[in-house]
C-alpha cells in the first residue's frame, strides 16, 4: 500500500464535489495525533502518524514480486488506495485492467484522507466501480459513532451502478494492543453497532475487510456476520485459504501489495455491478 503512483489530478465531477469540501472542513486535531502514536512495528510498515493506517498494513512486505496467483474463470481485478498513493493515475490503472477500486475515506473519528476526492472521483470518472472504506479504531468511540463519521465524509452509497457499499476495515491495531483492548464479545458488539448504523442509514450491509488471524484472535472467530455481510479477505498468497468466521465464500480477495494493493472480485463484471446496485 506504500507504493506511490503519480499522475495529473482528475477533474472532479460536480455530483461528488461536496465530498472534498466536507473533508476540508474536518482537520486532524492535535489531541488525536498525540493519542495515536504508531507502534515500532507499524512504523516499519510506513505508518508514521495518526491517520496513516491502511488495509493490510501488517501483511505488507518489502518483497519485490507479487505471489503467483491463479485467476478463476470469472473474476474482476481491482485495487485499494489510501493517502499513501497520493494523486493516482487512474487512466494507467484502467489500462492495466483494473475495473474497481476502494478508497480509504476515514479512520476512527479523527481523520479524513486528504486525497479522497481525487481518488474516489478519479476512479469513477475513468469508468471504474468504486467504494469507500473506513479504518476502524474500536478503542476510540462506538461503532455507531464511527459509522456516522464515515458516512459524513465520503462513505455513503447510491444505487447508480458505480458505487460499492462501504467497507469496514477491521484488523491489526497499528497504535497499540492488537485487539484494541476489547474482549472478543465486546469487539463483536462494536462491529455489529457499526454495521447496523450503516445499514440503517443506507439500506446496505457493509463489506467486512479482515484476515483469518486477526478475526480469530479478536472476535473468537465469530460467525455472526457471515450470512449478511460480504467478506473481503486479506491473504498474500496463491489462494484465499481458510476463510474466517464461517463465511462460505469470499466476495473480494486482497492477494498482494505489489506494486499496489491488488484485489480480485469473486465473480464476473455483472456480479460486481449487482453488488454495486444492491
Amino acid at each position: 500500500m506504500k507504493s506511490v503512483l503519480t499522475g495529473a489530478a482528475v477533474t472532479l465531477g460536480l455530483l461528488l464535489a461536496s465530498i472534498g469540501s466536507a473533508q476540508a472542513s474536518t482537520p486532524n486535531t492535535d489531541a488525536s495525533t498525540a493519542s495515536h502514536q504508531p507502534t515500532p512495528q507499524a512504523r516499519q510498515h510506513g505508518i508514521d502518524k495518526a491517520g496513516d493506517a491502511y488495509m493490510g498494513w501488517l501483511q505488507n512486505t518489502t518483497t519485490s514480486a507479487a505471489p503467483a496467483v491463479m485467476a478463476p474463470a470469472a473474476s474482476v481485478e481491482g485495487i485499494d488506495v489510501s493517502s499513501h498513493q497520493g494523486n493516482v493515475n487512474w487512466a494507467s490503472q484502467w489500462s492495466a485492467g483494473k475495473r474497481f477500486a476502494y478508497v480509504k475515506a476515514t479512520e476512527g473519528n479523527y481523520y479524513t484522507n486528504p486525497y479522497f476526492a481525487q481518488q474516489y472521483n478519479g476512479s469513477y470518472n475513468v469508468g471504474m466501480i468504486r467504494g469507500a472504506y473506513h479504518f476502524a479504531t474500536p478503542n476510540d468511540s462506538s461503532g455507531a459513532n464511527q459509522a456516522t463519521y464515515f458516512l459524513a465524509h465520503g462513505g455513503g452509497w447510491s444505487r447508480d451502478g458505480k458505487t460499492l457499499p462501504g467497507a469496514l476495515d477491521i484488523e491489526y491495531n497499528p497504535y497499540g494492543a492488537t485487539c484494541y483492548g476489547l474482549s472478543a464479545a465486546a469487539m463483536v458488539n462494536w462491529i455489529r453497532d457499526f454495521l447496523n448504523t450503516y445499514k440503517a442509514r443506507t439500506g446496505r450491509d457493509p463489506v467486512i475487510y479482515t484476515n483469518l488471524d486477526w478475526w480469530s484472535r479478536c472476535t473468537g472467530n465469530s460467525t455472526a456476520f457471515n450470512a449478511t455481510n460480504p467478506l473481503w479477505v486479506a491473504r498474500y498468497a496463491s489462494a484465499p485459504g481458510t476463510l474466517p468466521g464461517g463465511w462460505p465464500f469470499h466476495t473480494i480477495w486482497q492477494y498482494s501489495s505489489t506494486p499496489i494493493d491488488q484485489d480480485r472480485f469473486n465473480g464476473d463484471q455483472s456480479r460486481l455491478v449487482a453488488l454495486a446496485n444492491g
